[in-house]
């Protein structure tokens, strides 16, 4: 008889017998939904701070003005690489973790822990080989603890209050993009505390998580031992026996192209399209933060108040991804302030209507319950590989008709984006 996984408790029960209808499953405690946002919301605040504004500022000042796009890119790559492989791997691990304080919480704990040590490194550090391995062991260990996060939703949260749950998760993304600025705001006499301060709230909020959720230990028995077979197949989900996990893995990989365009450039093309200076470039990127995250938390909140109600998800991906490829497109043809806000409130909106199902889309597609932290990871490569390829291409793109070719970088992320958006329509288990 097929067994069910309890939302609250993460246990299994059987279902009712055929003929009876199922009793509604009851709301996950509010405790429990603001403690999976909140950590997601200091694993993010930890990572995402340097991405979008102080690690492009450590690198401006270790390397000359000519080298620092190539520098930065590289830090970015390298530590991505090893965030996209390490989420499937903690999350086959998580798995298995047979622990008597559960399969999670071991995962959610070290791995910030891990996080905030590679931040400390990234600080202190004073070359670019050695930034490069601060933010690869930084990277490594947030993933670890983010791969924990998100196989939260399918373990703790029920069907019915899955989308919803998603948007809030979701929303701490920009949110915490918000304060990270704020922070780089605040500490900006001091770049050390505006990479240590993050880390320090990531982990905060990460065990306060611990100490809320109910975990529990995997079955004994219940996976192989952890092979080189068992490692290579932490990246694999056949494609042609799960084709909708590999049209969603397909469609998160182009829209988080077209997301990382902005992401991690946006510093430079402050600097080197409107012409701020290392001072004024915090204040511009948390203005636009603020206008971007005030757009993505109305597009959050109505995707999934929408989505839950008619129980659909494809139209709000579809029109999430289309907004994001406009954003872009504005993007590469703004050359004042007021139309790069414009830009960013569009890509914000859109965000937020991607982030409020997106979990719940992956939730629904996923091939195996009981190897959620793997399946998960994997669709987390189509998250963290465009981190990693984006800085390799950006490069290129950058130095096309002499340089500073901002335009060919968000027109490529528009393109990747509106094609991620018809990926998601070949999806066939989701409305």
């Amino acid at each position: 008889m097929a067994l069910s996984h309890d939302a609250q408790h993460g246990e299994t029960t059987a279902p009712s017998p055929a003929g009876h209808p199922q009793p509604p499953q009851p709301d996950a405690p509010a405790k429990l939904v603001f403690s999976l946002a909140f950590a997601q919301f200091g694993a993010y605040l930890a990572v995402l701070t340097p991405v979008t504004v102080t690690l492009a500022l450590r690198v401006s000042q270790i390397v000359p003005e000519a080298d620092r796009g190539t520098a930065l890119g590289q830090v970015l790559s390298v530590g991505a690489l090893l965030a996209m492989i390490g989420n499937p791997v903690f999350g086959a691990l998580s798995d298995r973790t047979t622990s008597r304080f559960g399969r999670r919480r071991p995962w959610l704990a070290g791995g910030m822990v891990a996080g905030f040590a590679g931040l400390l490194v990234v600080a202190l550090g004073s070359s670019v080989p050695v930034l490069m391995l601060g933010w690869a062991l930084a990277q490594l260990g947030t993933n670890a603890t983010l791969s924990a996060v998100t196989s939260c939703i399918p373990d703790l949260i029920p069907p019915h209050q899955q989308a919803r749950v998603s948007g809030v998760v979701g929303l701490t993304i920009s949110l915490s993009m918000v304060a990270g600025s704020a922070l780089a705001q605040l500490f900006g006499d001091s770049l050390a505390l505006a990479f240590l301060v993050p880390g320090v709230i990531g982990l905060a909020a990460v065990a306060l998580l611990v100490v809320v959720m109910r975990d529990r230990p995997a079955r004994a028995g219940a996976f192989e031992p952890y092979s080189v077979k068992e490692f290579a197949r932490s990246f694999w989900v056949n494609p042609r026996r799960h084709p909708d996990f590999a049209w969603n893995f397909a469609g998160r990989f182009l829209v988080f192209t077209g997301a990382s365009c902005v992401t991690s450039y946006q510093v430079y093309f402050l600097m080197d399209r409107l012409g701020y200076t290392d001072g004024q470039v915090t204040d511009k990127v948390f203005v636009g933060t603020l206008v971007m995250v005030a757009a993505t938390v109305a597009g959050s909140l109505l995707g999934g108040q929408l989505s839950d109600r008619s129980g659909r998800r494809k139209p709000y991906v579809l029109g999430s991804s289309l907004a994001m490829g406009v954003s872009l497109a504005m993007l590469a043809s703004a050359h004042s302030f007021g139309m790069y806000l414009a830009a960013l409130a569009v890509f914000g909106f859109g965000e937020g209507l991607y982030l409020s199902v997106d979990l719940a889309l992956a939730a629904a597609v996923l091939p195996n319950p009981d190897e959620s932290a793997k399946d998960m990871g994997v669709l987390n490569i189509g998250n963290a590989l465009p981190q990693s390829l984006v800085p390799i291409i950006a490069p290129s793109l950058l130095a096309l008709g002499g340089g500073g070719n901002y335009g060919a970088l968000f027109l490529f992320g528009a393109v990747a984006a509106v094609l991620g958006a018809l990926s998601v329509q070949f999806v066939r288990s989701v409305k």
